[in-house]
């Protein structure tokens, strides 16, 4: 065992010549002494040089494209435009749920979900106390002395308002009134007669609330607008907006027509106001 253990080890002490000879002159071209160890290291030292100068080329060069799989450049470019626009379509997507949802509020008489501002939380109000003072309970006292005998229920009556002051009303249209503002017989509008198809204006900013048509009135539009006033265009020809869509004060909204079965004899516009529910005389509030 002793000696087949020192020929393994004189094995990889021996020392082997690798020579390159002239076949014609038999001269000696190249020649290199190596053992088996130094061999063995070389080649090692080789095969690492090739896979890291292999991994190097895939990793800092276009190479890496061959790789079954891989996405080259126009497949990148368009993941990345494909990601961007994706993120455009959820941004689009939410402003159009935020938009339907304000008009749902604004239909259903609530307010919008936009305007509400969010919570200061930079300052502390617990150590706010508020007191009563003598001056605050003689004003209490005396407006409800005066109330006392009050007899009259709900809120001012419409007519008496004045936060229309600064507001100017467009008209929607230029003609001859034919029917006045009158609640008592159900007439909570003034009717224009003008000529048959011209444009009917929006009178405010606002958005359009309802667009449709009923027997009796025919293709109606309604406008919301801000202050908690809404406007209703009746027995007009054809609607040029539809629910949703934002207008602009002397905005062209429909086309006056006679539609409808009933309270119609000819072209003209029914325009009714409301505020908080309660109708307004058109004719007190826009010059026809």
């Amino acid at each position: 065992m002793t000696k087949n253990d020192d020929r393994k080890k004189s094995s990889w002490r021996d020392k082997y010549r690798f020579t390159v000879i002239n076949d014609t002159t038999f001269e000696e071209v190249w020649r290199v002494r190596l053992t088996q160890y130094n061999a063995f290291l070389l080649i090692t030292a080789l095969v690492l040089f090739i896979i890291g100068a292999t991994a190097s080329l895939l990793a800092f060069t276009n190479l890496r494209e061959i790789i079954p799989g891989y996405p080259d450049i126009t497949m990148r470019r368009n993941i990345l435009l494909s990601a961007i626009r994706l993120d455009s379509l959820q941004r689009e997507l939410e402003l159009r749920d935020k938009y339907f949802a304000n008009l749902n509020a604004i239909i259903s008489g609530k307010e919008p979900v936009g305007i509400f501002s969010a919570q200061d939380t930079t300052g502390t109000y617990r150590g706010i106390t508020f007191k009563r003072s003598p001056e605050d309970s003689a004003l209490r006292a005396q407006v409800e002395s005066e109330e006392k005998y009050n007899l009259s229920v709900g809120s001012t009556p419409a007519e008496t308002i004045t936060s229309f002051a600064g507001l100017h009303f467009f008209p929607p249209v230029k003609g001859i009134i034919s029917g006045k503002f009158d609640p008592r017989t159900r007439h909570f509008g003034t009717d224009i007669v003008t000529r048959p198809k011209s444009p009917v204006s929006a009178a405010l900013d606002g958005t359009v609330i309802f667009t449709g048509w009923t027997m009796e009135t025919g293709f109606v539009i309604q406008i919301q607008h801000p202050n908690n006033i809404v406007t209703v265009y009746k027995h007009n020809a054809n609607l040029l907006k539809e629910t949703g869509d934002m207008v602009r004060a002397g905005e062209s909204i429909s086309i006056v027509g006679d539609s409808g079965e009933l309270y119609t004899s000819g072209p003209h516009l029914h325009i009714e106001i409301w505020y908080k529910g309660t109708a307004l005389d058109p004719e007190k509030h826009i010059l026809f």
